[in-house]
């Protein structure tokens, strides 16, 4: 891959989702870049957020990419394919906020527009870039928790019950959301899940309307199994009114517990985010000597605005060094396909296979339940 000089030049399409007023922010100040302006058919929201970061706000998004190198694109999640095209047709190397699309219709032309331009395109998932999921990831590969046997990832936040305009009414909306709180909470989970034991096999779930009544589910709850690996249970919500464990991995030579990785729990735990519990041959005489161990690592998560700027930070690096991007189209792919066979599980009450890779031709479509 060829390395774009520094400063790279790069512009922000859509403050839709609000992570893109942190992306600018992160822009602003890097060393590596220049934030040559912001995009927004809302005029009045680009111009807040164009003054917020510094830097202009640009009417025309055409006239934006032809002074970019690259774009950064926090638009409503469907209208994500259609921003690619356009910046991919300019030549335009992209970072694509979460979740990639919301059919895998709309996947096919993103990885067809990017592989067309040859462009390098990166997929926003910033816990790639957190240690305390690094350390996770360590103690998994490593063998040191054993087989595992269950996961439990819980990530979710409360501003579903908070004042209305807290989360932006597209969000409401399954046409341009694409789903709910299973979708925009829980793809943050399922890429955690394929990242730590790889592609799930089938998967069972539910979800429900019942605390906001609103047209997009506020909880769901899927299990992803694998034919030879451990069941990894998934729930997500925007109405957590707290939360401490946020993942929870038990294995056979012991039990790692996460918390502080969610805003369910960032605010109300404050220390101790990783422990650990490992059986040595005494605690499986004595089961009364075993105790948990803290792990000195803090989530980058603590600081919310950080822990996003790392996704156009890595960006930027991953264009000057001319690396391949740390997270990709089929990141973003693979993840988009487990929730939605999710959706259709939910749908049907059945427990269903999970496309693989190589059967994307037959993946399930968007499904509103």
């Amino acid at each position: 891959m060829m390395a774009v000089t520094p400063p790279v030049r790069v512009g922000i399409a859509s403050l839709a989702m609000y992570h893109g007023n942190f992306w600018a922010q992160a822009l602003a100040v890097s060393d590596q870049a220049e934030l040559v302006g912001i995009w927004d058919d809302d005029v009045a929201r680009g111009r807040e957020g164009a003054r917020a970061a510094g830097t202009r706000y640009v009417p025309d998004l055409e006239r934006l990419l032809d002074a970019c190198d690259a774009i950064c694109i926090t638009s409503e999640t469907a209208r994500h394919a259609d921003l690619v095209e356009r910046a991919a047709a300019a030549g335009c190397h992209v970072l694509c906020e979460k979740p990639l699309a919301t059919t895998m219709a709309d996947c096919d032309r993103i990885r067809r527009a990017v592989d067309a331009a040859g462009i390098i395109f990166m997929q926003g998932y910033p816990k790639r870039f957190d240690p305390a999921s690094h350390e996770l990831k360590r103690l998994v590969d490593g063998g040191e928790l054993g087989t595992v046997t269950l996961v439990r990832v819980r990530h979710g936040h409360l501003y579903g019950l908070r004042r209305p305009d807290v989360l932006p009414g597209w969000m409401h909306d399954p046409g341009q959301a694409g789903g709910g709180a299973l979708l925009d909470e829980g793809c943050h989970g399922a890429d955690l899940i394929r990242w730590l034991f790889g592609e799930p096999d089938a998967v069972m779930a539910t979800v429900s309307h019942r605390a906001l009544g609103r047209a997009v589910e506020d909880l769901g709850l899927a299990v992803f199994l694998y034919d030879d690996g451990p069941a990894c249970e998934l729930c997500s919500s925007v109405t957590f009114a707290a939360g401490d464990a946020s993942v929870e991995i038990f294995g056979t030579r012991g039990t790692a517990i996460l918390s502080g990785v969610d805003l369910a729990s960032r605010d109300v735990t404050n220390g101790g985010f990783l422990r650990l519990c490992l059986l040595d041959s005494g605690a499986l005489e004595d089961p009364a000597t075993r105790s948990w161990q803290v792990v000195p690592v803090t989530p980058g998560f603590q600081d919310t605005p950080a822990f996003h700027q790392q996704n156009p930070l890595r960006f930027i690096d991953t264009l000057v060094r001319g690396t391949p991007p740390p997270v990709t189209i089929e990141d973003g792919r693979r993840s988009l396909q487990m929730i939605l066979s999710a959706y259709e599980a939910a749908r049907t009450g059945t427990t269903v296979r999970i496309p693989g890779p190589d059967r994307a031709a037959h993946a399930p479509q968007a499904v509103h339940v």
